[in-house]
């Protein structure tokens, strides 16, 4: 009964007018965001952080608005998938080796019906799921001390990108420049300055709002100058949308189970929509086994990615709302923009907090029906952005960029420092050192270093104390293990691959 009380209190905050309209224009900006290839929901909720500070929303509000957004870049990066033969974000991935071929053989219509069911129906179970197990793992989360708190953050840094890291040292080391990030400032115990090279405006750290919108937003407009602006254009002619129910009806059970897996991988701290979607497909595939025609256009190679993917995104919310670990690197853009706003999430978020929670999970809900709605008349409006040029786009983009964070920070030094990590940002996608674990670093690394100094001082200096309960070892098995299996996973990751090489060429 608490539960369905929590939810009236959420429907209360999230259907109120204004809070309505901004879960519309999430929804809307986000699909338009993800149906461009490249960009993903990462990028998307990092560009709009500014324009809702900007807006002066409150916490509820700037929440709704860039939940909405994440969902709607969910949906939206089937598009470019199914049409262009070009993932919109990586966990969409998988959606091209059936969409695709579905789109060439005159399905594209099918294909995008079935991706927008599929991603409801994965998107809105895993909300459900999310009310369901998030109180219980707050509840888990009281029995956390500092060492379980770090070997939990342990976690987060060794799984953050695991499956989906193509080299482990890559991803280690961009923790790490992200924790070196994180000790600029004063110190916290004994307030003397670290790394500030004597200067003042360092002396408060690193905004975790500037590194973020600088190295997810500035970063894109670098990539999208080094291409010299070229134009997309779709790679098949989208005729008439109509609803496949036969092809609906057969691939239910190819969405509900891919849904559970999905949700599953969204939970696991790091993990995130790429393992999702990864796992949902290849567990389909060998579930339909001979039958089926995967790689050539089987609807349900569709079906699973989607829902699995969307699922992992709604999973990916519970560590972030309970244990204040994102799920995913979009959750932890989301996880700067609590710790902004004063809000900690954590076990006491449901107790300090139940209106931005609750009201945040309601929206998530009226989300995912907007979204439903939105898609499937309107699919022909969002496929007209694949045809948006670059040089329209991307001024646009580092004009909210800059506008948000002055009005947030009102210092030039910010501007500054937010080209400098777009810069940093581009340096380490030219490198293919990934970003996420950077941004990781500095929004847990203070947090994390407290946890240790908690533990020593606890402990008087034992480290043994960092294994000192059942709880804290499981985190630092697991932590180890998420670290060292994507290096046994990874040849068995790359297999898929090929079937996009021979089924996919694009002719």
């Amino acid at each position: 009964m608490d539960t369905l009380a929590n939810l009236a209190l959420g429907f209360s905050v999230a259907l109120t007018p204004y809070t309505l309209f901004l879960a519309i224009c999430g929804c809307f900006l986000g699909t338009i965001i993800g149906a461009l290839p490249g960009l993903g929901p990462s990028n998307g909720v990092a560009i709009l952080i500014p324009l809702a500070f900007a807006l002066g929303l409150d916490a509820t509000q700037a929440l709704v608005l860039l939940t909405s957004v994440y969902y709607g870049t969910m949906y939206g990066g089937r598009i470019s998938s199914i049409l262009l033969n070009i993932p919109g974000d990586e966990p969409a991935m998988m959606t091209t080796l059936d969409g695709y071929p579905m789109a060439k053989q005159g399905r594209a219509g099918d294909a995008l019906v079935i991706s927008g069911v599929a991603s409801f129906m994965g998107s809105f179970l895993s909300t459900i799921g999310l009310v369901i197990m998030a109180p219980l793992l707050a509840s888990i989360a009281y029995l956390f001390g500092p060492a379980e708190y770090f070997a939990l953050y342990l976690l987060a840094f060794c799984t953050l990108g695991g499956v989906a890291s193509k080299n482990q040292a890559k991803a280690a080391l961009a923790a790490c420049l992200g924790l070196g990030i994180a000790m600029i400032g004063l110190d916290n115990s004994t307030g003397m300055p670290r790394f500030t090279g004597g200067n003042l405006h360092l002396s408060d750290g690193i905004d975790f709002l500037v590194a973020i919108v600088g190295m997810f937003a500035i970063s894109e407009v670098f990539i999208f100058i080094e291409s010299h602006g070229r134009n997309s254009a779709l790679g098949v002619t989208l005729g008439k949308i109509s609803i496949p129910w036969k092809d609906l009806k057969n691939t239910f059970g190819t969405m509900m189970r891919s849904t559970g897996i999905g949700f599953v991988a969204g939970v696991l701290p790091g993990a995130g929509a790429s393992l999702g979607s990864f796992m949902a497909y290849m567990a389909e595939k060998g579930y339909v086994g001979s039958s089926g025609y995967f790689g050539k256009g089987d609807p349900r190679g569709v079906a699973a990615p989607e829902a699995g993917n969307n699922a992992a995104a709604g999973g990916a919310m519970v560590p972030m709302l309970t244990l204040g670990v994102p799920g995913s690197g979009t959750t932890a853009v989301m996880l700067a923009l609590l710790l902004t706003l004063n809000i900690t999430p954590g076990p006491l978020l449901f107790k300090d907090h139940p209106d931005v929670v609750w009201g945040l999970i309601a929206s998530m809900f009226i989300a995912n029906v907007v979204l439903l709605i939105m898609n499937v008349p309107m699919v022909k409006l969002f496929v007209k952005v694949l045809l948006v040029p670059a040089w329209v786009l991307m001024p646009m983009v580092t004009m909210v960029s800059f506008v948000g964070i002055f009005s947030l920070t009102g210092s030039y030094f910010d501007m500054i420092l937010m080209i400098f990590f777009g810069a940093l940002g581009y340096l380490l996608r030219k490198l293919d050192v990934p970003t996420v674990p950077v941004i990781l670093g500095i929004l847990l690394g203070s947090e994390m270093e407290d946890a240790l100094r908690r533990a020593m001082v606890l402990s008087d200096g034992d480290w043994s104390y960092l294994f000192s309960s059942p709880i804290a070892i499981g985190l630092w098995v697991a932590a180890i293990g998420g670290f060292l299996a994507p290096l046994f996973l990874r040849g068995k990751l790359g297999k898929p691959m090929p079937v996009s090489d021979t089924t996919l060429d694009q002719d």
